[in-house]
């Protein structure tokens, strides 16, 4: 596998020769390799070269760019398993997990390739006689493209293919923690045959790759994934040059379950929407509300359930719950833990690392589970971002409507009950842009847009039909054939 930055069709090393290392989370001895701890030259370079290339790419008929993008989802699709045992070796999810990680790059890559043949404008009635009237997408220009760790496949291509079919050009920064991954999708894109400068990868830092990308007033539109913290203050930065900029931040997302659900299956959905991935999903399932009647004993069983779940190595195909990412989100999760128990909420299980046997070669930390939560306890607002769930109590649909909905988030949410008339009230009242009816918090399908309200994002969405928005601008066209002046709304 190369380790290198991609730059206008070539593989190169950063400039200054400098590199870091990427550690496997669950066996810290294995090293998955090196790559270039690139600087703002490095990114400057990626930019000439993708505003060098847009001046073509853009005029490639969009068919063909998807026929591309169709040619990439094959090469991953022959690839599956091997990606996603890099992945798995680099992030620590289990391998169910990176093959379904994998899966959504290789459906984004045929969904956006559709698109190529679509990209629809609107035609509509002029109100003067000979006279029409439509409406187009056209490219940005350059995309800067910054993503997180947690879907170092499905991220990158969720935002990379809609920009690529719609024209752009691309400069990809993935996080410094995965970059195998991001590796492993440039050379498929490179094999696929995209032209020289089209796409461009430039590993680094956040602070220096990203904070470049940004600032370079080539970059015509930003798309990251992260932190509200950050994503703020790249608001800031894009708001200073009016930079289009979609942002897809934290959430804080909350399963209700009522008194009428069917209990075994909402057992299921919050076990695996709290310790899927080990809790590190912005849609991870970090709030579980349950009307009190069915409170104690739901909250008894989700104990037991989740005690027995088995940590280890996301290779084998046995473990059900993997590494958290490293030391630091160990250390982070631990504060929260210290937080909540002086909050005043009770550690129903768990609340610390996992150092037995062989997890102690990793960063992993127990399922964890605290009950007696108060909606306004900082366990219960704030993202934790790793395997810990908050357990609160309600009275009333109503009640629990209200402490869901409680947050400066609104990314994923989920009810479960039987009564279909609540089901349909939910979906109406629940303040997220996603809500599952007797499904999990997590998982997503890339036909449909993907964001969500308040502090998750900046109101634009990834995936579906609707990212198109993100990389296009709309231009109405007017072709008057009348061979005379005619005044638009100006009487005769």
């Amino acid at each position: 596998m190369k380790t290198q930055n991609f730059i206008n069709g070539r593989w190169v090393d950063a400039r200054s020769g400098k590199t870091f290392e990427n550690r496997n989370p669950a066996r810290k001895d294995d090293l998955v390799g090196k790559y270039p701890d690139s600087s703002e030259e490095d990114v400057a370079e990626a930019v000439a070269a993708a505003e060098k290339a847009y001046a073509s790419w853009r005029l490639v008929p969009a068919p063909r760019r998807g026929e591309l993008l169709y040619r990439v989802g094959e090469i991953l699709k022959g690839r599956k398993e091997d990606l996603a045992k890099v992945m798995t070796r680099e992030m620590g999810k289990v391998l169910k997990e990176t093959r379904g990680d994998v899966q959504e790059g290789i459906d984004t890559a045929y969904y956006a390739g559709g698109e190529g043949r679509r990209l629809f404008g609107q035609t509509v009635q002029a109100e003067l006689p000979n006279k029409a009237a439509y409406s187009m997408r056209q490219p940005v220009g350059v995309a800067g493209l910054i993503t997180p760790w947690n879907f170092p496949m499905a991220i990158p291509t969720w935002k990379m293919f809609p920009a690529l079919i719609c024209g752009n050009t691309v400069v990809l920064k993935p996080a410094s923690d995965t970059p195998a991954s991001a590796t492993l999708l440039m050379e498929a894109m490179e094999e696929a045959g995209f032209p020289a400068g089209v796409v461009n990868l430039v590993h680094g830092s956040g602070r220096v790759v990203g904070g470049a990308i940004v600032g370079d007033t080539r970059v015509k539109v930003i798309s990251f994934t992260g932190s509200t913290e950050v994503g703020k203050q790249i608001a800031q930065q894009c708001g200073a040059t009016l930079k289009r900029l979609s942002l897809e931040l934290g959430g804080k997302n909350a399963q209700l379950v009522m008194e009428d659900a069917d209990l075994d299956l909402a057992l299921e959905g919050a076990l695996w929407g709290a310790f899927g991935t080990t809790g590190q999903r912005c849609t991870a399932t970090s709030r579980l509300i349950l009307h009190e009647s069915i409170a104690k004993d739901f909250t008894e069983r989700l104990v037991e359930r989740a005690r027995k779940l088995r940590l280890g190595d996301g290779l084998d195909e046995s473990v059900e719950v993997g590494p958290v990412l490293n030391a630091g989100r160990i250390a982070a999760i631990s504060e929260y833990i210290e937080i909540g128990k002086k909050e005043g909420a009770r550690l129903a299980l768990g609340g610390a690392a996992a150092t037995g046997g062989a997890l102690a070669q990793g960063s992993f930390f127990q399922p964890t589970v605290f009950d007696g939560v108060k909606p306004g306890m900082r366990i219960a607002q704030e993202e934790i971002f790793g395997p810990v769930i908050s357990v609160i109590t309600c009275k009333s649909y109503e009640e629990g409507i209200d402490i869901l909905n409680g947050t400066v988030y609104g990314l994923s949410s989920s009810i479960y009950t039987r009564d279909v008339n609540r089901a349909q009230r939910a979906i109406r009242d629940i303040e997220a842009g996603i809500t599952y009816v007797n499904g999990p918090t997590i998982g997503a399908e890339v036909h449909l847009p993907f964001g969500g309200v308040k502090e998750t994002g900046n109101g634009h969405r990834e995936a579906g039909t609707t990212v198109l928005d993100v990389y296009t601008e709309w231009k109405s066209v007017y072709v008057d054939y009348s061979g005379r002046l005619q005044k638009a709304q100006i009487d005769v």
